[in-house]
């Protein structure tokens, strides 16, 4: 008998199901707003799924010394973020959802890290880290309460052991000298990528050869990651097949909302892409030449020299 991998979503009946048994899973929320710093934190105070601890992107996710700097979120010291993630409740055996209110490329990032590191799964139900498909936005819709009780004093610390280095990542250099050999998606809004506006980063518009490939177009009418076909159909339109011969990086703004295609690719049962940590908050911030435009554009003329 074939079984299938395991899936990185879990729906919010299977969450509910989850909280009501005796070993209930770790619920991270993980809700984050860009240049709006403190509003996660703020939203989760407000009212979260019940028993939810919160992580932030910027404090508990990312250090400005890490794998992918001068991003904006370069990827913590893995031994560092093993710490971090024990002294957060989060230990060897346990299960962890996390969740955000944006269509799950926030919690994806922290899905993508404790998997990358290797974090053990429990075999055929479900793996041991997955988003909640649809967040709490789906909670909320499926007619779960919300808690605003907040545990006094951090949790107990836990043990947890996690492999290093992060794998299956590439930096600014490596992926320079291969511009045009590979399938690089962009993540991030259409307007952005095209360089029609620019919120935070330097300079506008996006990585020469990058195809735009918002992460919302992983998501159905209802918020909720598409089907397998619909994700497989959604890929092939970007040249992304089960039989693909071509590498396939991903990229955003700062590493995060790539992961989503992480996620969504995972879902589908596609080969897991190679994330640019660095994206483009990094390739803005190094000077590097920049395309505008709705069209990918060439590689650098400096890159074709060399080849």
């Amino acid at each position: 008998m074939v079984v299938a991998a395991p899936s990185p979503l879990v729906s919010v009946d299977r969450l509910s199901a989850w909280l009501a048994e005796s070993d209930p899973p770790i619920v991270v929320d993980l809700r984050w707003y860009l240049g709006r710093p403190g509003e996660g934190h703020a939203a989760y105070l407000a009212g979260h799924i019940p028993g939810a601890i919160f992580l932030d992107l910027d404090d508990d996710l990312a250090d400005p010394n890490g794998f992918g700097a001068p991003g904006r979120h370069p990827l913590p010291d893995p031994a560092a973020f093993a710490a971090r993630m024990a002294a957060a409740g989060i230990g060897d055996g346990a299960r962890v959802v996390g969740y955000d209110d944006v269509g799950g490329w926030v919690a994806a990032r922290l899905w993508w890290m404790l998997d990358n590191l290797g974090f053990g799964r429990r075999g055929i139900d479900g793996e041991s880290v997955a988003v909640l498909d649809g967040g709490i936005k789906a909670w909320i819709a499926s007619g779960h309460a919300l808690s605003t009780a907040v545990s006094v004093g951090p949790p107990a610390a836990a043990t947890l052991t996690l492999a290093g280095p992060w794998t299956g990542v590439i930096d600014r250099e490596d992926l320079k000298d291969r511009l045009g050999t590979l399938t690089l998606l962009d993540a991030r809004a259409p307007e952005r990528y095209r360089g029609e506006v620019e919120p935070i980063d330097p300079v506008a518009g996006h990585i020469p050869t990058a195809i735009s490939a918002p992460y919302g177009a992983n998501l159905d009418e209802a918020g909720l990651v598409k089907d397998v076909p619909g994700l497989l159909e959604r890929y092939s339109n970007l040249g992304i097949t089960p039989s693909s011969q071509s590498e396939v990086v991903v990229s955003c703004g700062s590493g995060t909302s790539a992961t989503h295609h992480s996620l969504a690719m995972r879902a589908a049962g596609l080969p897991d892409p190679i994330l640019y940590v660095g994206s483009y908050s990094d390739w803005s911030r190094s000077g590097e030449p920049v395309a505008t435009g709705p069209d990918p554009g060439e590689p650098p003329a400096s890159v074709e020299a060399q080849r």
